[in-house]
């Protein structure tokens, strides 16, 4: 941190002690008192100096932090990562490339060959498959619990060589809540850390650290970054599972404990070992655009959320719509829980099963002209895609069907457009739909 100038007082660096919204887009920085920066500068730097023989030593060594090269951390990277960690509640957190990277950093940071970890079943097909198709050559198996609120389905996928589990706050497609604490005291018992995959939900409308969760993972790329302009990923460090009581599960954590302390333990271990050895460092210039999308979080959450919810209440009862898979609609499964812990607008990311199966969606998606046809979610524009012909196009129609992903069925990503000129784009579609 710069010294400041003579007769200047210092800003309070603390920003835990400010508000959600001072937060998303003041934490982390560190004004520059020679140039008066009021923007992060982009440090594209690949590598830094050190002040002396000594400096380098305890770098490298871990005694004093600060940058070694920036594989495995810059400064640009190092503030989005302070701001994530603040608004989620966490010790700190770890940038990533991407957010698939950000998540299968964290399972190998806690599972190793012959270990296991347990998923809900309904989560981000991409993960789905990472976990199946590579985890599963690496000697990592997965099992999944297609109901979380099945106590008895959990037990039984659960196993002495268990490492983990995963959930997401809000699925997508089916926008299919889940209930973080709940799942958080399966974890418990168990003896393992819960991560939570929160890209849809984001801090701004629920920070699952706060409901059980040890780890927090993200796909930056979506509603973090908001504009559809780069890729990111972040691990978030919760601090709340003890490694060291857990030595015998989790001696690579627990060494890292003697190393780094509790509070930095996984934080580091990350980032010295998956970050640094994997290489999927996050660029300064896409940090860079991650910070500009963070400072306005919740300002595009309180739209989205709010377009989203006007729309699912619309489409559900239009003519030519089968389904609507929207949490908040009265009546539905999770509507209590969608109003507990979202105030019933759970998220911008739901489905609608138009008439006419594969036709009727081929039909609805052609003729959508503000809706763009994109596989991203969480853009400020509103995106429409056919999961089961893209994103879930390698699994079987079995498979499918037990995930609820129709030939009708139509993934929506709600931007914060006007609300008037979406609900007139989806009317035109479906209007397609029933001329047919």
């Amino acid at each position: 941190m710069t010294t400041p100038h003579d007769g200047v007082v210092p800003p309070n660096y603390d920003w835990d002690a400010f508000g959600f919204d001072t937060r998303q887009v003041h934490a982390g920085e560190r004004p520059n008192a020679d140039h008066g920066d009021r923007v992060v500068p982009i440090h594209v730097s690949n590598a830094f100096r050190f002040d002396s023989f000594q400096d380098t030593w305890d770098r490298f060594a871990g005694v004093e932090d600060g940058q070694l090269y920036s594989r495995h951390l810059n400064p640009t990277v190092e503030v989005a990562e302070e701001r994530v960690a603040s608004l989620e509640g966490g010790s700190g957190a770890v940038a990533f490339a991407s957010g698939s990277a950000a998540i299968m950093a964290t399972i190998l940071a806690l599972c190793s060959q012959g270990d296991h970890f347990v998923s809900t079943a309904s989560i981000y097909s991409g993960t789905i498959a990472g976990f199946e198709r590579t985890l599963s050559r690496l000697g990592i198996s997965v099992s999944f619990v297609a109901d979380w609120r099945d106590t008895d389905e959990w037990r039984a996928a659960l196993r002495p060589e268990t490492r983990a589990v995963f959930t997401e706050t809000i699925p997508n497609p089916k926008n299919d809540i889940v209930d973080v604490a709940a799942v958080a005291a399966i974890a418990r018992e168990a003896g393992v850390p819960l991560i939570v995959d929160n890209t849809v939900g984001t801090p701004a409308l629920i920070r699952p650290i706060e409901h059980g969760a040890d780890i927090v993972v993200h796909s930056s790329t979506k509603f973090l970054g908001g504009h559809g302009a780069t890729l990111s990923g972040v691990v978030v460090d919760g601090s709340t599972f003890d490694w060291a009581a857990n030595a015998d599960r989790y001696p690579q954590l627990a060494d890292a404990v003697t190393r780094w302390g509790e509070r930095r333990a996984f934080e580091q271990y990350v980032r010295f070992n998956q970050l640094y050895d994997f290489g999927a460092t996050l660029s300064p210039f896409n940090a860079f655009l991650l910070q500009q999308g963070l400072e306005t979080l919740s300002l595009r959450l309180e739209r989205h959320s709010a377009n989203a919810h006007e729309l699912a209440l619309w489409l559900a009862e239009q003519p030519g719509v089968e389904s609507v898979d929207y949490a908040g609609l009265p009546g539905g499964r999770d509507f209590e829980l969608a109003q507990r812990l979202y105030g019933g607008r759970s998220g911008s990311v739901f489905s609608v099963t138009v008439e006419g199966g594969l036709e009727g969606a081929r039909t609805f998606i052609d003729h959508l002209r503000v809706f763009s046809r994109m596989t991203n979610i969480g853009d400020t524009r509103s995106l429409a895609i056919h999961p089961g012909t893209t994103t879930h196009v390698n699994f079987t129609p079995e498979r499918r069907a037990a995930l609820g992903i129709h030939d009708g069925l139509v993934r929506l990503s709600v931007g914060i457009e006007s609300v008037e000129d979406l609900r007139a784009d989806l009317a035109g579609a479906l209007a397609a739909v029933g001329a047919r």
